[in-house]
């Protein structure tokens, strides 16, 4: 509890541990601490039926406006509620690219229409969404999408390719980025669509990880369609569309990525201490920095929060890919480093990886996906701070 929180606040903070606390047992006692980045196979099922346990009692998407099925809850209690997740050690959550990424977007930028549809299926977690941006020839440089949509009387006819979607398998739609306008190229032509995943002309592969796992997929369309309706945004605006959809996963979506991330970190600290690393002064540093820079995401994060409450997100919200993806690859060599020898051996044939060399191996990827650590510095130096672009070929 902090010191400065108001009395609301306070009486907030104990309202949500008490239900962890209270709800975390029985059936879900088993849950705590299942899921992540690099272990989303773990318990999938059983991490459904908790969300949509807590969603029973209102507790899924509590930022979200009253009217659209929400808490209504202020930035401090979205802090509080992330905070309170994360120190119940409670599960990662299986819907949070739609409670997180699509459902803001379509709160604003969608039709009435559009909300009555999906947010009511992400509030109660009966309707999963992965998210359709990168494809082979565009990954960080995302406005060379070459998936294409065109319209055939009352539906949208995709046919491309996405890939790196994150639990594809799973999700029941997709927001895609399509190229919608003939001849039109980089920002310009592209169309933010709703596609339905469990339909003809839609086929998913898993990719295989240095992890052994495969939460991440290739998607392919080919002549998959979804409703005319199912546009947010005019056609063309897409660009827009997709570029807000990324203020929000890099404002609000960060806390609840952030629970996870105090996992990490709490089971690497305690590594260090069972270990005797934290004898270490060169490690016990290493460990003094990955907490400040916990911290530091978190306040960067409420700051974005903040700026989307005002309306959209902040300039802000570009440094926080930067941010963690850089802490949590840092994070994973720092556990590697406390194991030292000890984690070049797997734990059992043919492959089983502990946690530390699961962190290690799937937080390459961190710095990769989602726009680089290079695209994002050009962001961040040419479109926040104003320096003069680079020079290009």
């Amino acid at each position: 509890m902090k010191e400065n929180e108001s009395p609301a606040d306070r009486a907030f903070r104990a309202e949500v541990r008490d239900w962890l606390r209270a709800n975390l047992a029985g059936e879900f006692a088993h849950a705590r601490g299942l899921g992540g980045p690099g272990r989303e196979h773990e318990a999938f099922e059983e991490r459904l039926a908790w969300e949509r346990h807590m969603a029973a009692a209102g507790w899924t998407c509590v930022g979200w406006p009253e009217e659209h099925g929400g808490r209504g809850a202020t930035v401090e209690q979205q802090v509080i509620f992330h905070e309170e997740y994360a120190l119940a050690d409670a599960p990662a959550r299986v819907g949070h690219i739609g409670e997180n990424l699509l459902g803001p977007t379509i709160i604003a930028f969608g039709t009435d229409e559009q909300r009555a549809r999906f947010l009511p299926p992400i509030v109660a977690v009966e309707e999963l969404w992965c998210q359709g941006y990168s494809e082979p020839d565009a990954g960080s440089d995302l406005a060379n999408v070459q998936t294409r949509a065109e319209l055939d009387g009352d539906h949208w006819v995709i046919n491309g390719q996405k890939v790196w979607t994150s639990l594809a398998l799973e999700s029941d739609w997709c927001f895609a980025v399509c190229r919608t306008e003939p001849g039109s190229s980089r920002h310009h032509g592209l169309s933010y669509l709703l596609v339905p995943m469990r339909r003809d002309g839609v086929d998913i592969r898993p990719i295989v990880q240095l992890t052994g796992t495969s939460e991440f997929n290739e998607v392919f369309f080919d002549g998959a369609r979804t409703d005319a309706a199912n546009i947010v945004g005019a056609p063309g605006e897409g660009w827009k569309i997709a570029m807000a959809t990324l203020g929000f996963e890099r404002g609000v979506a960060t806390l609840g990525q952030q629970v996870g991330f105090r996992r990490e970190f709490d089971g690497v600290a305690d590594l260090a201490r069972r270990t005797g690393a934290i004898d270490d002064p060169l490690l016990r540093d290493r460990l003094t920095r990955a907490y400040m820079g916990l911290e530091i995401m978190r306040l960067n994060a409420v700051r974005t929060m903040a700026g989307v409450a005002a309306g959209a997100p902040g300039p802000e919200s570009s440094i926080s890919k930067l941010a963690w993806g850089t802490w949590h690859r840092e994070l994973g060599e720092l556990a590697m480093d406390i194991l030292g020898a000890a984690g070049l051996v797997a734990d059992g044939e043919p492959y089983d990886l502990n946690d530390w060399q699961r962190l290690f191996l799937f937080s390459r990827a961190d710095t990769i996906y989602a726009g680089s650590n290079e695209i994002q510095r050009n962001i961040i130096a040419e479109r926040v701070l104003g320096l003069p672009r680079e020079a290009r070929g």
